[in-house]
């Protein structure tokens, strides 16, 4: 457990000679931010989170939110989609839809993205078992309509050791896994060089119950897993350093998540530039997404959420994110409402356009309360290195269910303080309402999965099955010869092959991993 929050701080609670107590921001290693100008030269990104039903719906809603002032797009699969099946799929039958956009073959990807300028928009795709499917989809998409490759910009997750932690969408074991992740990065460094290849998250870790200092020692962790990985396979460090990217929970306790970034961002820059010996500032230098906490939201008085959404948005802000997306208050009962969406971006616009914090570089930096959080959670993280380094790394310790094991105690400590009300959680265990709030709420048109799955066997029913199948017999040679996957992969993808045939010929050759209980 962290230490208790003190009455008030003084400059002697700032001990930590590593704090650098004349740094600047955009100075290594970047504990005050990774800009100069923090956000007067350009403001984060408003990456509104969105997806659901089919193709089509999903474009609406991504429209609706351009219209309304969105700089970035981040798309929400389904689970079909995240763990490699077809819409048609046995396996996928009453979830196709449900908590994400269903997304089979290039048509889909193709429909998704109608009308929508993606050399100019960015795009993130939250995707990890598949990501590189998908990848090979968007940017198929993308040239089949006159937009080259190498002007595309966005993330794409591929974080897949969390998935073993944290969220469950997994596919393969972690060592083809793995080579997929770097498949991935290698390809892309080359053919889509302004894509960051990797989103290395911390998110879904915290909202499983991590504390602050878990969630930035298990993602530092695994992003220093797969910095390793990359070397492994020949990648020079400055060649892939500059489009890592991390994802972070902006959770509930605003001082302490305000050190948490800043925490984050130092630890790496030491590693990346004293360790692994990265010579470009820009591989030094950790840049993140932040999504304000959907574990933090309840449906006991539902308008309280945006309350906290806020004040998770300004820590993420306080923090110095590259780019931000806050949730919508109706999300702890159903994906958002249009209402809801829209009032989340316009609390990330109230906090850009009328706070003025956006004016000031770090503007918590010098707070005695702020420093000795940031020195508590580094030395915190730092504890967590050495024992993942005692247990043979990180790979190791998540093959024993060390980690998961962390977490699951931490989540259990704090129900327990909910539950015995030493933690207030408004609306729930205090400040309760008799009668509950009715809001209208987010619902999938129930013809949305028949017309996918009809698309879908069209689909199949009109493309070339000699190329078709020629094209799934290179990408199972690749995986068998060590050769990079990718464009195997995007030769599928151009070939027809859907998103669960690929899955499939993989999985021929890989098996799926499952889980020790």
């Amino acid at each position: 457990m962290s230490e208790p929050v003190k009455l008030f701080y003084t400059n002697e609670d700032w001990v930590n000679s590593r704090s650098g107590k004349n740094e600047r921001p955009g100075e290594f290693p970047f504990t005050r931010g990774v800009l100069a100008d923090g956000y007067r030269g350009k403001l984060w990104t408003m990456r509104q989170y969105a997806g659901m039903g089919d193709a089509e719906e999903s474009n609406r809603r991504y429209r609706y939110l351009l219209a309304q002032g969105a700089r970035g797009l981040s798309v929400a699969f389904d689970l079909p989609t995240q763990t490699g099946y077809d819409s048609d799929a046995e396996l996928a039958v009453g979830e196709v839809g449900r908590v994400g956009v269903a997304i089979s073959s290039l048509e889909d990807m193709q429909r998704l993205f109608d009308g929508i300028p993606l050399g100019e928009v960015s795009t993130s795709m939250t995707i990890n078992a598949t990501a590189s499917t998908l990848l090979a989809m968007y940017a198929v998409a993308a040239e089949r309509r006159g937009i080259p490759k190498k002007t595309l910009t966005g993330t794409v997750q591929n974080d897949i050791l969390k998935e073993y932690i944290a969220r469950g969408t997994y596919i393969y074991p972690a060592e083809p896994s793995l080579r997929l992740t770097t498949d991935v990065m290698r390809w892309a460094s080359d053919e889509v060089p302004r894509w960051n290849t990797i989103s290395i998250s911390g998110y879904h870790m915290r909202e499983a119950g991590s504390t602050a200092a878990q969630e930035i020692g298990f993602t530092l962790a695994n992003g220093r897993t797969y910095v390793e990985a990359a070397l492994a396979v020949g990648m020079e460090v400055d060649a892939f350093a500059p489009r890592l990217s991390f994802f972070f929970n902006a959770h509930s306790n605003l001082l302490e998540e305000v050190a948490k970034f800043r925490a984050a961002r130092r630890i790496w820059a030491r590693w990346m530039r004293d360790e692994f010996g990265a010579e470009n500032p820009r591989s030094w230098m950790l840049r993140f997404h932040a999504q304000t906490a959907g574990s933090t939201l309840t449906a006991q008085q539902p308008e309280n959420n945006i309350v906290r959404t806020t004040l998770e948005a300004l820590a993420a802000v306080l923090g110095g994110a590259q780019s931000l997306h806050t949730n919508g208050y109706d999300e702890a009962l159903a994906l958002p409402t249009e209402q809801a969406a829209r009032i989340a971006l316009r609390t990330q616009q109230i906090i850009a356009y009328e706070s003025e914090v956006a004016e000031v570089a770090d503007p918590l930096g010098g707070a005695y309360a702020v420093e000795a959080m940031t020195d508590r959670l580094e030395a915190e993280a730092q504890a967590l290195f050495a024992q993942i380094e005692a247990r043979g790394g990180m790979l190791s310790a998540i093959a024993a269910g060390w980690v998961q094991q962390q977490i699951q105690q931490s989540a259990y400590a704090w129900q327990k303080r909910v539950d015995s009300n030493d933690a207030v959680v408004v609306g729930v265990n205090r400040f309760q309402d008799a009668g509950a709030t009715e809001i209208p709420i987010q619902k999938i048109d129930a013809e949305s999965e028949r017309r996918q799955v009809e698309r879908l066997r069209a689909y199949r029913a009109r493309r070339n099955a000699g190329v078709w199948r020629a094209a799934l017999d290179r990408l199972q040679d690749a995986a068998h010869c060590k050769n990079n996957m990718m464009q195997a992969i995007v030769g599928a993808v151009e070939a027809e092959a859907t998103v669960g045939e690929i899955a499939d010929s993989l999985r021929g050759v890989f098996g799926e991993y499952r889980e020790m209980l």
